[in-house]
């Protein structure tokens, strides 16, 4: 059938003057990052000049209202342009390809793109579906929706549109995009009471990449599954949509209808949803992609992989055979960038009990595996980082003394004390890393083991790859966070912790000097604390305790 459309396109039905429009505005698509490649509103892309109210008259009358009751039942024609600010699938549809397939998969949906362009959309969505979906697990699926979509789904939302069906009593998306990439997102953060949309063929625990359907193309038809829902004898009060032709006919059967336009989206201050307005805070996601995956951004990726990896190899290699005082500049010189704040020198005192010297305890919150290593390097002197489980990959190439905790709190608090007793340690008591701007639960063990204790903000920059996983291969951490293009390491160290504030010195409990010593790191980080532990993370993320073996310790 895809070869058939080719032919059509190609022979019968195109001059080669449309052929030509067509490039160019393949051109403009493929290049442009905001571009609506691969649309979800219907086959036919054409815009009109509305007869429909635009989305904004009603945002600005719930802002004046601020009441639940402004609007009954809304439902909105898919979310793609709408609740959405983007227009296109692809990116969605290429996470779930690379987060939750393989690299391989990913490549060949990137290849796709130009027969994409010229299909239909009802064959060419169809064609994502099925180079996406086949073969693929329902809970990889799962694990995809509910760790990783979230995060770019936030980042792309109309915040006009969230507002207006916030502000509704019942809420329904109708999508012919598969239900599966959108369902838990609305449901879990926006609060969608239902959502009707394309269902996904499955065989045993996995996707077959067919879809499945009563239309005769197996897709959603949305004016139809609309009648189909609330019959023939009511209909729903609000309408949500794009000004697309098919989307007209969809919102002609409601009572009240808006539409989101192109001009609307342009004006990113008013559309663009900033983070504390958020439906739910989004602290955890999983994943290993740090940008939205448009074919152009995709293409760029693909383009950089073959010189990252051995990129990666040499700022690894730099970090461990040269001393610190070289491969900061070398680093520096492939592109790793390092900022340091505050003083680095803090000098061990003398225990007047024991008349023994005793290290300094650095504390860190966790951004990736590396940052006890960074902390080293900007104090141009080697620590030993205490950690809860490490692969043997990582302990294989760290270039630092690494030791195990057993979880058994006497037996670490010993170790502890030992490795204090022989030199300065650095401990990240979070128990596991946080992309986000938020701090977990600081573990107060080693409040109670030391006097000398100095904060250490860290904080990282990526822009193409995550270094860490939650349902990942932890082994490739470093290596990932390396393949970045310019990857961005911040040292802040701020000042000791005061006697008074310590728990031999000031009687303070260790919760206290824990939760002490989180508040200063958040403050200086500008990020939030939080109660939730590393537990709660990898329950949220991959469904398990964290507690794996090999590759996948964390």
């Amino acid at each position: 059938m895809v070869f058939f459309k080719l032919g059509e396109w190609l022979f019968l039905g195109h001059s080669c003057y449309k052929i030509g429009r067509k490039i160019k505005s393949f051109g403009k698509l493929f290049f442009n990052p905001n571009s609506s490649f691969i649309r979800s509103s219907s086959s036919s892309s054409q815009q009109l000049v509305s007869s429909f109210p635009s989305v904004s008259k009603l945002y600005y009358n719930v802002l004046e209202s601020k009441k639940s009751e402004t609007c009954g039942t809304i439902v909105l024609c898919d979310i793609f342009g709408s609740l959405l600010r983007s227009q296109s699938m692809f990116p969605y549809f290429m996470l779930v390809a690379f987060e939750g397939g393989s690299i391989l998969r990913a490549l060949l949906l990137l290849l796709s793109c130009p027969i994409l362009f010229v299909l239909d959309h009802s064959l060419g969505l169809k064609v994502m579906v099925f180079i996406t979906f086949c073969g693929l697990k329902l809970r990889d699926m799962e694990s995809v929706g509910r760790a990783v979509l979230p995060k770019f789904y936030l980042e792309d939302l109309n915040l006009q549109a969230y507002e207006v069906v916030a502000s509704s009593k019942k809420k329904v998306v109708f999508t012919s995009a598969p239900r599966v990439l959108v369902e838990w997102f609305l449901k879990e953060y926006l609060s969608v009471d239902d959502v009707v949309g394309t269902d996904l063929h499955t065989f045993k625990g996995y996707f077959t990449g067919f879809v499945q359907g009563s239309s005769s193309s197996g897709l959603l038809v949305k004016h139809r599954a609309l009648k189909e829902y609330f019959g023939d004898n009511k209909r729903a009060d609000i309408g949500l949509g794009t000004s697309s032709l098919s989307d007209h006919l969809f919102l002609s059967l409601c009572k009240e209808a808006y539409v989101v336009s192109k001009e609307e989206l342009k004006n990113r201050e008013a559309t663009v949803m900033p983070r504390e307005k958020y439906p739910k805070p989004l602290i955890f996601h999983d994943g290993r992609l740090a940008f939205l995956p448009t074919p152009f951004a995709t293409l760029c990726m693909f383009l950089w992989i073959p010189l990252a990896f051995p990129l990666a190899i040499f700022r690894i290699l730099v970090g461990i055979l040269l001393p610190y005082k070289i491969s900061p500049i070398l680093g520096q010189w492939s592109g790793l960038n390092i900022r340091i704040k505050g003083h680095q020198t803090h000098h061990p005192h003398k225990n007047t009990k024991n008349n023994q010297r005793k290290g300094v305890l650095y504390v860190c919150n966790h951004r990736t595996l590396l940052d006890p290593v960074f902390l080293c390097i900007t104090l141009g002197q080697s620590l030993t980082a205490v950690t809860y489980s490490l692969s043997k990959m990582s302990e294989l190439i760290a270039p630092i003394r690494t030791v195990r905790l057993t979880r058994d709190r006497n037996k670490d608090g010993e170790s502890m004390q030992r490795l204090l007793s022989e030199g300065d340690l650095v401990v990240c008591p979070e128990g596991t890393t946080c992309r986000e701007p938020y701090l977990l639960r600081f573990s107060s063990l080693f409040a109670e083991l030391a006097d000398e204790i100095v904060p250490v903000a860290m904080n990282t920059h990526v822009t193409m790859f995550y270094g860490t996983t939650a349902s990942g291969l932890k082994c490739l951490d470093p290596i990932i966070f390396f393949m970045n293009p310019r990857p961005c390491y911040v040292v802040e160290f701020l000042e000791r912790v005061p006697r008074e504030m310590t728990c031999s010195g000031g009687g303070k409990s260790s919760c206290e000097v824990a939760n002490y010593i989180q508040k200063r790191l958040a403050g200086a980080l500008g990020f939030e604390c939080t109660n939730f532990t590393r537990r709660d993370k990898y329950m949220m993320l991959a469904g398990n305790e964290g507690v794996v073996n090999d590759c996948k310790k964390s």
